[in-house]
């Protein structure tokens, strides 16, 4: 048994009086009567479901969405639904905590979706004023089921109708729920599983993770709403790196620039959606031979290298995710220059890699490839690049640690819990959305590399799209050629 845990004091005020109540649920203006329009992605998301209902007939499928994280005693993180939710609803942003969609099975075949949520509660209810977490005075005006069900063409239901409705005839109905979306409710799930004579707790929580597996798996290729919405997302992010470039003179002068940089990202991110996909990497100097460096804290200094790794997230939670590596002053020096050309070199024949048909892991063999044949022309590697490349050599991989691709999406690492088989493994198909990011990093301690390399680190990453022949650069707006990035600059810093 796990220890008790404290008892929160509650600080706050709440007026609690007859008169009070009476008051407050008065005088207020009817509320508008016209329905919301169908979304757009509800078409999509409908096609999406429908995968789902063939791949497991007559089961019961629930998909909740999550509630709220504390981020500190008694304030929340921004919610942010679970993106198999988001992707099966087409919630995205911050819509509806404690959400849950079930898929139930219809006896004709197929499943009716049900969407259960919070609506929002009468004007004349304690949680109307007195609720920080779901109160309108507190969070703003909540849907109602008649308006979800117009937006997101689904049947849609209380929240309180939810437990009984996912237990309901377990003996005979198989029932997988999305572990470690919300806590709670799997736990609510496993204890009527342990009560049921007719289930296995353990067999039940194998299929559970197959249904997780199965639902990002259904993500690893978009469909054309998904594609947009990619688009708009490169398209945002291309903005924060303009603002990038125009900041870099203050970044320099104030100090902490990484800072600086951070924020200028993270103002157009918020402006033009959501938010950033995953926290920037904004990376100076050695601080770009970090991989995940996003502590961000570092002075920016004319003449050094400043590495870029960050994505825009619009409000349907789609992300780009793109590295540029930027010379402060405008000006790759001798030796930076020769280390990013190697590196966009690698970038180009990992592209040049992608076609429908081809193999997924072909993207990072044909970019390391380059990496270690540049490592070699430097008398870096101790041995030769065929052995380098073998089981038995791996020495490139001292300066190129981490690998050239991944699926990308409604997660900035998406499909993940894909078996290995369907991702690094798979073919490539048209409708995927890959990043191609080779690197290299020369750590200022390093010992192994001449002094006019140390400290200098090279990321290029940009998302790309599989299509019928070949491939779309989804973030080619940005420049990438040395030459071309030096006049970029030029041209927003004059």
């Amino acid at each position: 048994m796990s220890e008790e845990q404290p008892k929160k004091t509650d600080h706050r005020s709440r007026p609690t009086s007859e008169a009070f109540k009476a008051f407050i649920a008065k005088g207020w203006a009817a509320r508008p009567s016209d329905l919301p329009q169908q979304a757009e992605v509800a078409p999509y998301a409908a096609a999406r479901r429908d995968a789902v209902s063939a791949a497991f007939p007559g089961e019961r499928i629930v998909i909740p969405a999550g509630g709220l994280k504390v981020r500190s005693n008694d304030t929340d993180y921004i919610f942010r639904p679970h993106s198999a939710f988001a992707h099966l609803t087409g919630l995205g942003a911050d819509r509806e905590p404690d959400s849950v969609l079930v898929l139930e099975p219809k006896d004709g075949g197929g499943h009716e979706a049900i969407l259960y949520f919070r609506p929002r509660a009468g004007r004349d209810t304690e949680e109307f004023y007195s609720d920080a977490r779901y109160g309108e005075l507190w969070v703003g005006v909540r849907p109602s089921l008649e308006e979800v069900e117009a937006e997101l063409a689904i049947a849609a239901r209380h929240l309180d109708e939810l437990p009984e409705a996912i237990k309901k005839d377990l003996g005979d109905v198989v029932v997988r729920i999305v572990r470690g979306a919300d806590a709670e409710l799997t736990a609510v799930l496993d204890e009527a599983r342990t009560q049921s004579a007719e289930r296995e707790l353990e067999a039940d929580q194998a299929l559970d993770e197959a249904l997780l597996q199965f639902l990002s798996e259904l993500r690893l290729t978009k469909d054309e709403w998904e594609v947009a919405q990619m688009r708009l997302a490169c398209a945002a992010t291309a903005e924060g790196f303009e603002a990038v470039v125009r900041s870099l003179a203050d970044a320099v002068g104030k100090g902490r620039g990484e800072r600086w940089v951070e924020g200028q990202f993270g103002l157009v991110a918020r402006h033009s959606g959501n938010g950033v996909g995953y926290e920037s990497i904004v990376a100076a100097g050695d601080h770009a031979c970090t991989l995940h460096w996003i502590r961000n804290d570092g002075d920016i200094r004319d003449g050094d290298l400043l590495l870029v790794d960050a994505g825009v997230e619009v409000e349907s939670l789609y992300t780009a995710d793109v590295t540029r590596t930027l010379p402060v002053d405008g000006t790759f020096s001798e030796a930076q220059r020769k280390v990013y050309q190697a590196v966009l070199d690698a970038q180009e024949a990992g592209m040049a890699a992608i076609k429908p048909g081809a193999a997924f892991k072909d993207i990072h063999e044909a970019a390391i490839k380059v990496v270690a044949e540049r490592l070699h022309e430097w008398g870096l590697l101790p041995v030769d690049v065929e052995t380098t490349l073998s089981d038995e050599g791996g020495h490139h991989r001292r300066w190129m640690v981490h690998g050239t691709s991944h699926h990308l999406g409604i997660d900035v690492h998406d499909c993940a819990q894909a078996r290995r088989e369907q991702y690094m493994e798979a073919e490539l198909k048209p409708g995927m959305v890959l990043t191609v990011e080779p690197g290299i990093y020369f750590k200022a301690d390093d010992e192994l590399v001449p002094d006019e390399l140390r400290g200098v680190g090279v990321r290029i990453e940009d998302d790309v799209l599989v299509t019928e022949t070949g491939y779309e650069n989804l973030s080619a707006a940005l420049p990438r050629t040395p030459d071309d990035v030096e006049q970029w600059m030029s041209s927003l810093r004059s």
